[in-house]
């Protein structure tokens, strides 16, 4: 059970202010305040990995919203903390919080290749894209270390099996050798997510991830290395960085993006509240603005759960960012359809001795 704490201030290089308990928690646990001051030397909040002993690398999805099947996460949680991150409830299926648990307590699954290639053994499995990806980032700050992503994609490339990769971490150059060797049989389409090109807002509201230059500067080595890359403009706030959609579009078409897609901003379950609290911090005075602006978005709610409209919303404002996207992605060249990656290349190599468990 995760302790209910708040912040005050929010921890340094932390997106959420505020570590609520879960929803599926009988229990919640409530700091009380005794009249002394939070101690000005107190420790910083550290993130703590843990192993993650899934047996299977493959999440089925369902979606009609996504483009994919399947997905590869080797984290759960993400050290990037996003304020708005709409994979925070998962958490909460661990016991743990959709708050600052979210981004300090990740697991770690370092089986995660071995079984991504048992899959891909099996005399069921039928090549189809799957999505490196899709609920947390997978190069987030600990792959620099572990190599998880990397490896998977090692998996992919003796298979000869087409992968899908997002991301908003530059880290994800460091395994340009990998993704061009993807891209030359048609098995690999890579998608930058920027949100902001300011740097203090980006700072602000996705602490650990890249600085938006760095993202510009990934496209355009990806670009360059012949490898399909798009812009994902996400997740675009309503009155908060929507006024950046034409910006982020063209500083990544300059730079060869493709294609380009974005999200409208999603609040499921308890990131509603982390989010109110997380503009009332860093943004008092633009609160109730950006909070309006959403409802307008949303049918008059903060978030929308159904298929079809969660991902781009609903009402004038909502077709008012939909026009400007693609009035823009026809002036710089960005409405292409997505890469249709080739399945017909997939081999199933002789299996090589077992692969030691990496340390954490």
């Amino acid at each position: 059970m995760a302790e209910h704490t708040r912040a005050q201030p929010p921890p340094r290089g932390r997106g959420a202010t505020d570590n609520p308990t879960g929803r599926f928690e009988p229990l919640q646990v409530e700091t009380v305040d005794d009249g002394w001051e939070t101690p000005p030397d107190e420790a910083p909040l550290r993130t703590r990995f843990f192993h993650d002993t899934t047996r299977d690398a493959l999440a089925r999805n369902d979606s009609p919203d996504l483009g994919f099947d399947y997905s590869v996460n080797p984290y759960r949680g993400c050290e990037h903390g996003c304020s708005y991150c709409y994979a925070r409830p998962s958490h909460e299926y661990l016991g743990l919080s959709a708050g600052l648990d979210f981004e300090s307590r990740i697991m770690v699954k370092t089986e995660a290749a071995a079984r991504l290639a048992e899959r891909f053994r099996s005399p069921r499995w039928q090549p189809q894209m799957i999505m490196l990806s899709g609920n947390t980032d997978c190069y987030q700050p600990v792959e620099r270390r572990l190599g998880i992503t990397r490896a998977c994609l090692e998996v992919c490339l003796d298979f000869r099996h087409p992968v899908g990769v997002i991301t908003k971490n530059a880290l994800i150059l460091r395994d340009l050798d990998l993704l061009a060797a993807l891209a030359r049989e048609g098995l690999v389409a890579v998608t930058i997510s920027v949100t902001s090109l300011d740097a203090h807002l980006a700072r602000t509201m996705e602490p650990r991830a890249s600085a938006p230059h760095k993202r510009l500067e990934a496209i355009a080595r990806l670009a360059e290395a012949g490898i399909p890359v798009t812009v994902n403009a996400a997740s675009v706030i309503p009155a908060l960085n929507d006024h950046e959609l034409p910006a982020i579009l063209r500083e990544a078409a300059q730079r060869g993006a493709r294609g380009a897609g974005y999200i409208l901003l999603r609040l499921p379950h308890g990131v509603k509240e982390l989010f109110v609290e997380w503009l009332a911090t860093h943004f008092p005075a633009r609160k109730d603005k950006v909070l309006g602006a959403i409802r307008e978005s949303r049918d008059g709610r903060l978030n929308d759960p159904a298929f079809g409209s969660r991902m781009k919303g609903r009402g004038p404002r909502a077709t008012a960012v939909k026009e400007l996207f693609h009035l823009h992605c026809r002036r710089l060249g960005l409405d292409t359809t997505p890469p249709v990656l080739n399945t017909g290349a997939f081999r199933r190599p002789a299996p090589e001795s077992p692969q030691l468990a990496l340390p954490i």
